[in-house]
């Protein structure tokens, strides 16, 4: 690849980091703004770019990585396009020389990109072997290596094609010695009696009752087949869209034990590189005291350890900026992960935002959390004003921004009665 990609930059203060795309098919270059609402990748040509609109990452590894893994693992067809990291300030001019290269090279000259685009395979070992939380047979054991590399069956990898050297250089191994399945899609040799092939699994370690390191994969599968119970566990409609379009079921469910036939609260996610189901002991969900600068209270870390996603204000990012976002545990990854903004109202799930139960330093009543969580108006007295004053009004609370609306009169008064003739047709 031509070495002036990068030419003609002004040696500015780099900022954050962005991405560029290029899309397969067409070979036409563009700098990513976001993710529509179907998973679609939304982008702006060079020539375009207005600087308000630019995709702006925290420039540090571990957010990049966990970023990317969202996006990707969120793109509709990831398979059309090839993803290249750049900082904000060269991205137009890096987008321009891109595009005059894939304008003049070759066929086979253009295969030298592969250098430079980013993996998710790499960024996905990154991030896994990074997070150190690793699960055994199922709870959160820490930083530690749960098996040894001489327990593995090296006999039964290397007929599934792999070897020690292959899965180190990887950056797979480790993370299988910690309890996790590879951070990775890997290609598995398969022989079924006269007929061979290969299919593309993750690979992990498990112990038997008897204690024996046994070795297993995780098939990509097209879809998770919620036809049959899953230990025991009917699927709703609403469970089965949640875990399609977050990974998330979102609640946690009784789950027949295989064995002793004993009833386990769990969590249930989708693995999104093979889509098989996980679920997780609720008992061991591990939820954060401080996410980001931001200490928890007892209700919001109830909220996560129930499954459900939870909008956290006023995070600190890695850059020293204030943002605001969604969380949710992960049944697969085993730690709270973040929801893009875009994901979010694909899901369905624009009204996620929870009530507080505080409102002006006033602890509201059941009822009136009740009737704000079915968007409703509650009559509130008892407020008190900065001089002492007390003082009383009507509450709402919108859920599309997660903030309360107070007003002295009812001002909503009138909205559901004319939503009820719209509603008759009148």
């Amino acid at each position: 690849m031509d070495n002036n990609i990068n030419e003609e930059l002004n040696p500015v203060e780099k900022s954050g980091d962005t991405l560029l795309v290029l899309h397969h098919e067409t070979g036409n270059v563009g700098i990513v703004k976001g993710l529509g609402e179907n998973g679609e990748v939304n982008r702006i040509s060079p020539g375009d770019l207005d600087d308000d609109e630019i995709l702006s990452i925290e420039r540090s590894e571990n957010s990049f990585t966990d970023f990317y893994s969202t996006f990707y693992n969120q793109l509709k067809e990831p398979s059309e396009f090839s993803f290249f990291k750049v900082t904000e300030y060269e991205a137009k001019q890096t987008a321009l020389n891109l595009q005059k290269y894939m304008d003049e090279a070759t066929d086979d000259v253009k295969q030298e990109l592969k250098k430079y685009e980013i993996s998710i395979d790499v960024v996905e070992a990154h991030r896994k072997a990074r997070e150190g939380k690793i699960i055994g047979k199922g709870k959160d054991t820490g930083n530690r290596y749960v098996y040894t590399a001489e327990q593995v069956d090296w006999k039964m990898m290397e007929k599934l094609g792999w070897n020690k050297e292959r899965l180190e250089e990887l950056g797979a191994l480790e993370p299988m010695l910690k309890g996790y399945k590879t951070p990775m899609l890997v290609p598995v040799c398969i022989e079924l009696g006269t007929i061979s092939g290969t299919i593309e699994a993750r690979l992990s370690l498990q112990a038997n009752d008897f204690g024996e390191v046994e070795l297993r994969f995780h098939p990509v599968r097209r879809m998770p087949d919620f036809s049959k119970p899953f230990f025991g566990h009917i699927f709703s409609e609403e469970d089965k869209r949640n875990l399609i379009k977050s990974g998330n079921m979102g609640r946690v469910v009784d789950l027949v034990h295989g064995i002793t036939g004993e009833s386990v609260p769990s969590l249930i996610s989708r693995d999104r590189l093979t889509n098989e189901l996980v679920q997780v002991r609720a008992e061991w969900v591990r939820i954060p005291l401080v996410i980001k600068g931001v200490t928890l209270d007892q209700e919001q870390r109830r909220i996560l350890r129930e499954g459900k996603p939870l909008y956290i204000e006023n995070m600190l990012s890695a850059r020293g900026f204030l943002f605001n976002a969604a969380v949710q545990y992960n049944a697969d990854k085993r730690y709270v992960e973040f929801l893009l903004g875009k994901n979010v109202r694909r899901m369905g799930m624009e009204d996620f935002r929870q009530v507080p139960e505080v409102f002006r330093g006033k602890r509201l009543k059941k009822w009136q959390v009740e009737k704000l969580k079915n968007g409703e108006v509650a009559y509130v007295d008892g407020l008190v004003d900065r001089n002492g004053k007390g003082y009383q009004g009507y509450l709402r609370f919108d859920k599309r921004i997660g903030k309360f609306e107070f007003s002295f009169k009812n001002v909503w008064k009138g909205e559901k009665q004319q939503s009820r003739k719209r509603g008759r047709g009148i």
